[in-house]
């Protein structure tokens, strides 16, 4: 039980996938979709920064020569490599937002609705 509480992060992960697939599958509201899909983005940052964290993990800083007597065994670092890969990740996902959000105003201006039901029957009587 204490290692299903220690990993905690995990469970939010999960929690938030399965809100955001919920969002995107069952809404016929293309805004919900949308906020559907940001919420499964957030997960993904939070796994790789749970994932990316080490017990006990330094920042990666170079530590001049007179000081490493003071660190007898290694210094366990943090890589810095996924938090910059979320950073690149959290601006594609802010465009693929914006252009997601102006496909569904495109689509609001031609069919005059939002929910996909109703797009599918004026597609389907014209």
């Amino acid at each position: 039980m204490e290692l299903i509480i220690a990993k905690h992060y995990y469970w939010i992960v999960i929690i938030l996938v399965l809100i955001g697939l919920y969002a995107m599958m069952t809404s016929t509201n293309l805004v919900k979709k949308v906020i559907g899909l940001n919420i499964f983005q957030t997960a993904v940052f939070l796994l790789l920064i749970v994932i990316s964290t080490k017990e006990g993990g330094t920042l990666p800083i170079l530590i001049p020569y007179e000081y490493l007597h003071l660190f007898p065994d290694p210094v366990p670092y943090v890589n810095p490599l996924p938090h910059v890969m979320i950073l690149t990740a959290i601006v594609v996902g802010v465009s693929i937002t914006a252009v997601a959000l102006a496909l569904v105003i495109r689509i609001n201006i031609a069919y005059g609705t939002i929910d996909e039901d109703e797009i599918a029957r004026i597609e389907q009587d014209s």
